[in-house]
């Protein structure tokens, strides 16, 4: 029985949190995409933030009744990784071949995707929210049961483990926080719904990000002195900094140009039709949010003090080669886009990531 109930576990957590998206009221907006058929701005349902603190309470509320207990998720974790990649195998299937072909091969387009912007009823569903959202509560669902087990299982509670589980918190209230900055970014603006997207958040988000945790959750403190652990914090929140900072700047300058974001004033680069902010941030370097998410990674796999533990540095490593890629894709991206514009940009603005580096 218990196998089975493990199975689905995460096929019961999806629909509960897409039913919390369905009747917990929600902001209608507009983003930044404009649907390829009509030309107008699409729309949203934002109520991210209210879904993640409504599920937690349910977490809780099951633990606390005996219903659920409150290490299940981690105590199940293999059996409910293993169902949520059968789930977002068929999502990704089924996302595809809904669509008529791009005309690539269907490697090409299972991978990818074939549609862009799927949408239920002009965004009362829109198919990358939803995703992102069941990736981002799925997650800290599991941070919760990890760290629950953690707390009654290990005599000697290691400080850094739950300094781990804090990290992975704050970046999953932070994506819903500002849910409708993500409107603005490249996964809403460039990519398709395929198998990267789909399988990437039913599956992938939110088991494999908090991979370091997998591996140490059982371990007690390895007696790593306090200021080391602050020193892991601080480095989480410097990328944050550089992340959430450069989509803030970018989200203003895009929705009013000519405002401050914090103290730096806009400053473009443009040709009368088109224009490119090159400064603050991005005028750091081209990708300097990106630099933030490998920083953000890499202080989730020192916390817990295990650093000679390989599996822990598999979190960092696929943020490392998604960002690279992803840099190069947009880079293609914004050169067809802007043309000589772009040009002008990455000649004042020579750093593709890492500022005097990369």
């Amino acid at each position: 029985m218990k196998l089975l109930l493990g199975l689905v576990t995460p096929l019961i957590a999806y629909a509960g949190i897409t039913l919390l998206h369905i009747i917990i009221p929600a902001k209608t907006t507009k983003g930044y995409v404009k649907n390829e058929i009509t030309g107008e701005t699409m729309n949203y349902r934002i109520n991210g933030k209210y879904v993640l603190w409504t599920s937690i309470l349910i977490w809780f509320l099951l633990g606390y009744l005996d219903i659920v207990p409150y290490v299940w998720l981690y105590e199940t974790r293999w059996l409910g990784l293993t169902g949520a990649i059968v789930i977002g195998l068929v999502y990704s299937l089924y996302i595809v071949l809904k669509y008529p072909s791009t005309g690539k091969s269907f490697l090409a387009d299972l991978w990818y995707g074939r549609a862009k912007d799927p949408q239920l009823n002009d965004g009362f569903i829109d198919s990358k929210l939803w995703l992102y959202l069941i990736g981002a509560v799925m997650l800290q669902l599991n941070v919760l049961s990890f760290a629950a087990y953690h707390i009654i299982n290990v005599e000697s509670i290691n400080y850094g483990f739950l300094l781990g589980c804090a990290m992975l918190t704050w970046f999953c209230f932070d994506y819903l926080i500002f849910e409708k900055i993500h409107l603005w970014t490249y996964d809403f603006i460039a990519e398709r719904v395929g198998f990267k997207l789909g399988f990437g958040c039913l599956a992938f988000y939110p088991y494999f990000y908090s991979v370091s945790l997998w591996f140490t959750a059982h371990r007690p403190n390895p007696g790593h002195p306090l200021w080391l652990t602050i020193l892991f914090g601080a480095l989480f929140l410097c990328g944050w900094v550089l992340t959430r900072g450069a989509n803030m700047q970018k989200y203003f300058f895009k929705t009013s140009p000519g405002r401050r974001f914090l103290w730096i004033q806009p400053e473009v680069i443009s040709d009368g039709k088109r224009s490119l902010l090159a400064n603050g941030y991005w005028g750091a370097s081209r990708h300097i949010n990106y630099l933030g998410e490998i920083i953000q990674a890499i202080a989730v796999a020192l916390a817990p003090g295990y650093l000679g533990i390989w599996m822990v540095w598999l979190y960092p490593a696929y943020y490392i080669g998604l960002m690279l890629t992803r840099q190069a894709d947009d880079d293609k991206v914004c050169r067809a886009k802007y043309g000589e514009l772009w040009d002008q940009y990455t000649e004042k603005v020579k750093y593709k990531i890492i500022p005097f580096i990369y």
